[in-house]
């Protein structure tokens, strides 16, 4: 306490001085805590908004050939049916997940109230869980209702909306086409900013089962059993392989100009002997994977982050030489204060100890006021709109471990070296100095 209360009374000697030295530790580390909230701000907004769309899903449609396979030529078209979803739930090593997807347009959907034209998806359950079909109203589709073929529907904000106005759907029938449909549910509203087929918000969800009974792709080449897409989702681990084909492929393979990732080639090697094209061939099938969207925004975030706090290290660092200076003018300030404390019985350890103590309160106040500044200001920010991708300003505890261990380190070393500089001092010549 004695140590504490000398440090106080020496700092507080010189006002002006310590605030100026504390401004630049002050600055650094609400540099670190604005810089490293607005990525993890930008991370967590963009995750969210790819999220919207699914979960790092992959979404399999149909293609046309482009390789020879068989003796067959290219240019042929490659329909997906169901026995495609079978063969992949069976087969696939790197899949984790899939669904059919069964989409009709222009679908006429008529309620007590009003009447629209709306797009319909026949699905399994696990759809929804794989593209973030979540409800505020009702439920989900359920196995039951795919095993039991019942003409249930789970209806999207927008198309609530035009069919219901502000009324609540669920529980209510519908008519889509001239069939009854009793609606189970109400999809939240999404903040989704692309898709392959329409907004969710503007659409219709009902068991694959039913919309295969009741909405059959149309004739020609398609068969009852045909499909519009196939929904699947990689197993978690699967992201390292995604991770390592990214960085060894480079920005080609992000935009798919040069090479398939390794899920793109393992749903091709399962479904190519089935429809007799070369699994090599990349247009035989159209596949849009969003988890390699997902990896490529962690990477450049994680880029961003790293230069950021590089930046505000770098910052504090200058705050930390600010701060050894000012003790040495200090040490030499208080050279004939040295010599006395040393010539009653002071030893170099006392005086190490108190000009150390001095240099690390000087720089862990300092930190400790920034940071709560800079808390401050994020949660300031904070009560403002904020923009789509962005999830506003947010702290994490790895920011603030991080803030602690940088300003520490740089606090002993900044520290360190006028307090031994003090202690070397010889009590004689401590006592002849004249400043």
């Amino acid at each position: 306490m004695e140590l504490l209360r000398q440090t106080w009374s020496n700092l507080a000697a010189n006002k002006l001085r310590s605030f100026l030295t504390m401004f630049g530790i002050m600055w650094g580390v609400i540099s670190i805590v604005l810089l490293s909230a607005v990525g993890e701000g930008f991370q967590r907004g963009n995750q969210h908004v790819l999220e919207e769309l699914g979960k790092n899903i992959i979404i399999i449609r149909n293609g046309r050939t482009s390789m020879q396979a068989g003796g067959a030529r290219a240019g042929r078209l490659v329909l997906l049916d169901i026995q495609d979803v079978h063969l992949l739930k069976e087969k696939s090593k790197l899949l984790e997940a899939v669904s059919p997807e069964l989409i009709r347009g222009a679908v006429r959907a008529k309620s007590p109230f009003n009447s629209s034209s709306l797009q319909l998806s026949g699905v399994w359950p696990v759809y929804q869980s794989l593209r973030t079909i979540e409800v505020d109203r009702g439920r989900l589709i359920s196995e039951a209702d795919c095993r039991d073929v019942r003409r249930v529907v789970v209806i999207g904000t927008e198309a609530s909306r035009q069919l219901f106005a502000d009324r609540d759907p669920v529980g209510s029938t519908v008519s889509l086409n001239g069939l009854p449909y009793t609606v189970i549910g109400r999809v939240r509203k999404k903040d989704q900013d692309s898709n392959y087929t329409g907004a969710d918000n503007e659409r219709l969800f009902i068991p694959y089962e039913a919309a295969r009974n009741d909405f059959p792709m149309p004739g020609g080449q398609y068969t009852a059993d045909s499909l519009s897409t196939i929904i699947a989702a990689p197993r978690a681990e699967v992201a390292r392989q995604m991770e390592e084909w990214l960085e060894r492929e480079g920005l080609g393979g992000f935009l798919g100009l040069e090479a398939q990732g390794p899920v793109e080639m393992d749903v091709r090697a399962v479904l190519a002997p089935r429809h007799g094209f070369d699994p090599r061939d990349p247009e035989a099938l159209s596949m849009w994977n969003t988890a390699i969207e997902a990896v490529m925004f962690a990477k450049m975030i994680g880029g961003m982050h790293t230069f950021f706090v590089s930046v505000s290290v770098i910052t504090l660092a200058l705050g930390g030489i600010g701060v050894m200076n000012i003790m040495l003018i200090a040490v030499r300030e208080r050279t004939r204060e040295i010599g006395v404390r040393k010539a009653i019985g002071a030893t170099s350890r006392n005086i190490e100890w108190q000009f150390f103590s001095e240099g690390l309160a000087l720089t862990l106040s300092s930190g400790a006021i920034g940071f709560a500044i800079g808390v401050g200001l994020c949660a300031l920010v904070n009560l403002a709109p904020m923009p789509e991708r962005f999830a506003g300003m947010v702290t994490t505890w790895q920011t603030a471990a991080s803030a602690i261990v940088v300003l520490s380190l740089i606090g002993v070393a900044a520290s360190t070296y006028p307090a031994r500089r003090a202690a070397l001092l010889p009590p004689i010549e401590a006592l002849r100095y004249e400043m």
